[in-house]
C-alpha cells in the first residue's frame, strides 16, 4: 500500500512494518493492509460534550460506509469540549483542541479522516486541524435537537435561557416556574436548536464545501443523519483516491461564500473568529473587514431564534441551507469547490423554499441589510463587531453615559444593586474578558440587565464588552472589542460616567472626550488586577501568544500549515 500514506507505516517486511502491522491486528484482518485506504474517524463524542454524546452511533454509520467502499475505518477519540459545562470557557480550549487534533492526525497512519463534531467548539477546533494537516477530509455536523415545548411553547434552548431567566429577575416569572421548563428545554439528542454558533458553523462548515451537500442542519434524531453518514464514509474514500485536500477546495471565494450565509441565516458572531482563525491555517487572506462588505448588504431570508420566531427543526422542515443558498446565488463565487469535487452552486438546483415564514424569498426578506457590522472608533480602533439583526433598531445610533465593570465578577457583584447609578439610557461595558484577559474571551458581553431597569419594562441596553456572546443570545451588544483592555487596548482606559457613541450606520463607537485626555489616562489599578495572571499550564501558553479576535484569537505559531509529514521513524 505504498501508494497511499498509511503504507508508509505498514509496507515491507522489515521489524518496523512487522511491528506496526501485528499491533493492528487485534481484528483487522491481513488484507486491511493490502492498499486500501485508512480512513480516521475523529469522534468529539463525550458524555461531558452532551450536544456530541449520539456521535458514536453516527461514527458506527460512516464506518460501514467506509468499509463499503473498500476502505478501513478507525475510530479516533479526540479533545471535546462542551460549551454548557467546561469552565472558565470553552474557547479557551478551542486552539489547544485543535493542536492535539492536528498532531494525532499527522502522527497516525491515515490516509483520510471523518470528522464528526456538533458543539460550538468542536467544528472549528477539526476544521483548523485539518486544514493544518491537509489530509482530505470531510465533516459530518451532528446536527440540532428538536424543538421541546413548555406550556404549549416552543423552547429555542439558549435563547430561552436568557428570556426567561430575565424574566424571573423582572418579578413577571416565578423561580418554580423557571426551574419546571428545564426538563423541557432539552428534548433530544443533538446541539442547540436555535440558529446559534453549533446551528451557524455546522451550516457555514458545507457552504465551505466541507461537508456532503445536504447534510448540514439535519435535526440529530433524524434518520436521515445516518443515511448520509454512511453515504459520507463512502465519500471519504473517493476523496483520498482523488486527492481532495482542505486546500486543494478551500479558497478566498469559500469563505466569502460563508460570509454570505452567515449574513442569510442570521448567524452567530462566533463565526467571526471561528473562520478567520481557520482561514489563518490555509494561509488564505481573510480580514474582519470582509464580513462587513461582503455581508452587510445581504438580506436576512431566515426567521429563527434569537433574531426570529422558529427553530432548527422548522428551518430543516422548510427546506434548509439550500433553499437558503438557491436564493443568494448570485451572490456565490461559482468556482468555490465541496467534498464532492463539483462547485457548491452545482449542488443547489433542487434547493425550495417550503414554508415561507420561515425562509424567505429574496423579493421579502426579513430584513434587506443583515450580516455583521464591523466597527471602528477610538474605542476599539481595530475594530468590534455587533448583529444588527438581533439588535434594537433605537439603539443603533445612541449615545450614553458607560457604566463600568472591570471582570464578570465586579459585574454580577453590583448589577443589581439597587443604588447602581443606571437608567435606560446607560451604555454598559465589562472589560478583562478577552482572549488574555480571562483567559479565553466567555460568552458574557451580552450582560444582564439591572433588576431595577428590569421591573420598568426595559429589555435591551447598549452593551459593550471584549469579549463573546452566545450566538443564541440577543440585544445591542457591541463585542469583540480589540485591542482587548488586557492587551492594552482604550477599553481599559474608560471610566464610569464618560459618554459613549455607538453609531452602526457610521460603522463608529467613540469615548466621547478630547483626544489628549484619553491619551493622558492610565488603566486603574483595579482594571489591571483583574486581568487573568496563570502561572502554568495551557492558560499561561495561551495568555503568552494568543492572538486577538480581530485575526482569529488564534496562537501565533499555530496559524498556518505543516502538512502531513512526520520525518522520523518511532523505532
Amino acid at each position: 500500500m505504498a501508494e497511499h500514506r498509511s503504507g508508509q507505516w505498514y509496507s515491507g517486511t522489515d521489524r518496523n512494518a512487522y511491528i506496526h502491522r501485528a499491533w493492528m491486528r487485534r481484528g483487522l484482518p491481513a488484507h486491511a493492509f493490502d492498499g486500501r485506504p485508512h480512513i480516521a474517524i475523529a469522534n468529539t463524542a463525550s458524555d461531558l460534550t452532551p450536544c456530541n454524546a449520539h456521535l458514536n452511533e453516527v461514527a458506527e454509520s460512516v464506518k460501514e460506509g467506509v468499509y463499503e467502499a473498500g476502505g478501513i475505518p478507525l475510530n479516533l477519540p479526540v479533545v471535546s469540549l462542551g460549551e454548557t459545562l467546561v469552565r472558565p470557557t470553552a474557547m479557551l480550549w478551542r486552539n489547544m483542541a485543535a493542536m492535539a487534533i492536528e498532531e494525532m492526525l499527522r502522527a497516525n497512519p491515515i490516509d483520510g479522516v471523518v470528522l464528526l463534531g456538533g458543539c460550538d467548539k468542536t467544528i472549528p477546533a477539526l476544521l483548523m486541524a485539518a486544514a493544518s494537516v491537509n489530509l482530505p477530509a470531510v465533516v459530518i455536523p451532528g446536527g440540532p435537537m428538536l424543538t421541546g415545548t413548555f406550556r404549549g411553547q416552543p423552547l429555542g434552548c439558549g435563547t430561552d435561557v436568557w428570556r426567561l431567566s430575565e424574566e424571573v429577575r423582572a418579578g413577571t416569572l416565578t423561580e418554580a416556574q423557571f426551574l419546571q421548563s428545564e426538563s423541557s428545554m432539552i428534548r433530544s439528542r443533538g446541539h442547540c436548536n436555535t440558529m446559534g454558533t453549533a446551528s451557524t458553523m455546522g451550516l457555514l462548515t458545507e457552504t465551505l464545501g466541507m461537508v456532503l451537500p445536504g447534510l448540514a442542519g439535519t435535526p440529530a434524531a433524524d434518520s436521515r443523519l445516518l443515511e448520509r453518514s454512511h453515504e459520507t464514509g463512502r465519500l471519504a474514500v473517493e476523496m483520498v483516491a482523488e486527492r481532495r485536500t482542505p486546500s486543494s477546495l478551500l479558497t478566498r471565494g469559500s469563505f466569502l461564500n460563508a460570509i454570505v450565509a452567515l449574513a442569510a441565516i442570521g448567524g452567530s458572531t462566533n463565526a467571526v473568529v471561528h473562520l478567520l482563525a481557520i482561514a489563518g491555517r490555509l494561509g488564505i487572506d481573510l480580514k474582519q473587514d470582509d464580513f462587513d462588505a461582503t455581508g452587510a448588504g445581504v438580506p436576512l431570508l431566515v426567521d429563527l431564534q434569537p433574531s426570529g420566531r422558529f427553530l432548527m427543526e422548522d428551518f430543516f422542515r422548510a427546506g434548509g441551507l439550500h433553499a437558503v443558498l438557491r436564493e443568494v446565488r448570485d451572490l456565490l463565487d461559482p468556482t468555490a469547490l465541496t467534498v464532492t469535487g463539483k462547485p457548491l452552486v452545482d449542488h443547489l438546483a433542487d434547493g425550495q423554499i417550503w414554508d415561507r415564514e420561515v425562509i424567505r424569498p429574496r423579493d421579502e426578506p426579513l430584513q434587506p441589510h443583515a450580516g455583521i457590522a464591523v466597527i471602528y472608533g477610538n474605542l476599539a480602533p481595530d475594530g468590534a463587531v455587533i448583529k444588527p439583526a438581533a439588535a434594537s433598531p433605537h439603539l443603533l445610533r445612541h449615545r450614553g453615559r458607560a457604566v463600568v465593570f472591570d471582570s464578570i465578577e465586579d459585574m454580577h457583584a453590583r448589577i443589581d444593586d439597587p443604588d447602581l447609578d443606571v437608567d435606560a439610557d446607560s451604555i454598559l461595558v465589562m472589560r478583562g474578558c478577552g482572549p488574555r484577559g480571562y483567559p479565553g474571551m466567555p460568552e458574557v458581553a451580552n450582560m444582564p440587565l439591572p433588576a431595577k431597569l428590569l421591573r420598568q419594562g426595559v429589555r435591551d441596553m447598549v452593551r459593550i464588552c471584549d469579549g463573546r456572546m452566545s450566538g443564541t443570545a440577543y440585544g445591542t451588544v457591541v463585542l469583540h472589542v480589540t485591542p482587548e483592555a488586557a492587551a492594552g487596548g482604550p477599553l481599559a482606559l474608560l471610566r464610569t460616567g464618560d459618554f459613549v457613541i455607538l453609531d452602526v450606520a457610521a460603522r463608529r463607537l467613540d469615548i466621547d472626550i478630547p483626544a489628549d485626555e484619553l491619551a493622558a489616562r492610565s488603566p486603574d489599578e483595579a482594571t489591571v488586577n483583574a486581568y487573568a495572571k496563570p502561572l502554568r499550564g495551557w492558560e499561561r501558553l495561551y495568555v503568552e501568544t494568543v492572538q486577538q479576535a480581530n485575526t482569529g484569537a488564534d496562537l501565533d505559531f499555530l496559524v498556518g500549515s505543516t502538512g502531513d509529514t512526520v520525518s522520523r521513524e518511532s523505532h
